[in-house]
This record gives C-alpha cells, structure tokens and sequence, in this order.
C-alpha cells in the first residue's frame, strides 16, 4: 500500500509540473508578445527619426558641396562666367532631383487646373511670323485663276452645236434690190425647187410669206400652187424702207402648204440676216438659200 501511494503521488507531481510548465510557456508567450506590441512604434518612430536625420545631413552635404563649387567657380579666374552658369543651374538641377523624394504629391485640383491651362489663349505664345504668308497667297491664287482650257472647251462644244447638221427641205431663189428713187426694198420671188410632200397624194401646194424684220404687221404672200413641188412664183415686192436701215433688218421667208380644211402646214423657212451679203443692192443681185425644216420655236411665231 505505501509503494502505490508513492507511485500515484509521483505521478500527480508530475502532471503537475507539466501543467505548471505549460502555463508558464504560455505566459511567457504572451508576455513577449504584449512586449512587442508595446515596444515596436517606439523603435519605429526612432527608426524613422534616424533617417530622416541621415537624409537631412545628406541634403546639408550637397548643399555645402554646391556652395563649394560655387565658391570654387568664383574664384577661379580661368572658368567665364558663361561656364560658371552653366555649372550653377547644373548643380541646382542636381539637388532638385536629391530632394524631389520628400517633396508632396500635387492634389487633383492642381491637376485639374492645369489640365485646363493649355485652353487658354496665350498672347505671347501666338508665332506672328509670315513664314506661312507664302503658302496661303498661292492656294488663293490657285483658287482664284482662270483656266483658259475650260473656256476653250465650252467654245469648242458651242461651235460643235453650231455646226450640227440642220435638216432641209428643198431650195428657194429670190432677188433683191434697192428702188432709190421710191425708198424701197424690192423682193423678187423666183422659185422653189424639191419641195416635201404634205399631202396624202405625195405632193404639196406650195405659198411663201415674206417679212422685212423686225416688223411683222407689213407681210406679203404669194399665190399658191397646187400640188406642185417645184413652183415658179415670179412674184414682186416692195418694203418702203430707208437705204441707212437695211443694215438693221432681216428677210425672212416663210413656205407653207395651203390645206383647205385645216390649218396650213409650215414646210420650212429661210432667213437673210445680211442684206448686203452679195452687193450693195445698186443692181438686182440673185440669191439661193437652203430651206431650212420647220421647229417648234418658229411654228409658234407663225
């Protein structure tokens, strides 16, 4: 009986222990870890305070390295004062770059603002120079001249209308002549030649009106031919007109197939716009002209 009691006291000491032992591990845990927590923001703080001290003398270094150098500058006599600038700003330069670390950060409203300085206009800025004077003159020049090939073009698609084919119907002769003594123009008609058939038994009844332009209440007309596509009028006319004024005016001969049932039918028409084409019309002068086909334009005048 004494030797278990022994043994199971032994074993209670030891549990024990065990357990005093842990406990005293954990407290000691926990004790360097309320340690560490209360004793780093002052190693830190002095950390910090120790560097900010190194950077400090750094920055007194290079200044007194660059009062040295500026001093050296000055004195020396060989170096210009050209040389001396340079290496004055270049040194500057230098501490600026060493002491852009500890330097704040531009806030966004600084930012802003200078996002939105380049939108102003700045007078000084603005490059006066006629430098680009040259080019504008010759793109107006460019834009103002006149290209004579475009003209010649026109002209040349005018003179093309112009000599389109006109369409004729046949020939007629005519004479004139000035009457001195009563102040007149004297039309002879003589005939017409290969007139068009208008009627349906493939011949025409041919008449011509005459006017002495530009006045159309005075008209004279021949007698109509039937069904006849070569008519001999052999007619005479005589337009009071004075000799100065033939110049002004224009003969102009309409033909026509007479229809006894509806209107008459306008073959063509001939056009003598120079009066003095063949001679000055002292003597009776013979004239052939080309009937020219009937249009539209000239129906209506008619």
């Amino acid at each position: 009986d004494n030797l278990k009691i022994t043994d199971s006291d032994l074993e209670f000491h030891i549990l024990l222990a065990v357990v005093v032992g842990f406990c005293g591990l954990a407290l000691l845990v926990v004790s360097l870890f309320v340690f560490w927590k209360l004793c780093w923001p002052i190693w830190r703080s002095k950390a910090l305070s120790a560097h900010a001290e190194n950077v400090k003398a750094n920055g007194r270094s290079s200044v007194k390295l660059l009062e040295a150098a500026m001093k050296i500058s000055q004195t020396s006599p060989d170096i210009p004062a050209e040389v001396q600038t340079a290496l004055r700003e270049k040194l500057s330069q230098q501490a600026k770059i060493q002491r852009q670390t500890t330097e704040p950060t531009s806030s966004s409203r600084h930012n802003s603002f200078r996002r939105h300085l380049p939108r102003q206009m700045n007078v000084t800025s603005v490059d006066f120079s006629m430098d680009t004077v040259p080019l504008r003159q010759s793109s107006t020049v460019s834009i103002g001249r006149i290209k004579p090939e475009l003209y010649k073009q026109k002209s040349v698609d005018s003179e093309d209308e112009a000599k389109e084919p006109v369409e004729t119907c046949g020939k007629l002769s005519f004479s004139l002549r000035y009457d001195y003594e009563e102040q007149a123009l004297v039309v002879r008609i003589l005939k017409a030649l290969d007139l068009p058939a208008k009627d349906f038994t493939g011949t025409s009844d041919p008449y011509v009106k005459i006017y002495l332009l530009p006045e159309r209440k005075k008209k004279f007309q021949t007698r109509v031919h039937r069904k006849n596509l070569n008519p001999m009028f052999d007619e005479t006319f005589s337009f009071p007109v004075v000799y100065d004024e033939l110049c002004n005016r224009k003969l102009h001969f309409s033909v026509y197939d007479f229809d006894r049932f509806t209107s008459h039918d306008m073959i063509g028409e001939v056009v003598v716009d120079n009066l003095f084409e063949l001679s000055d019309l002292s003597r009776e002068a013979v004239v052939w002209k080309d009937i020219h086909a009937a249009t539209t334009v000239s129906r209506c005048l008619h």
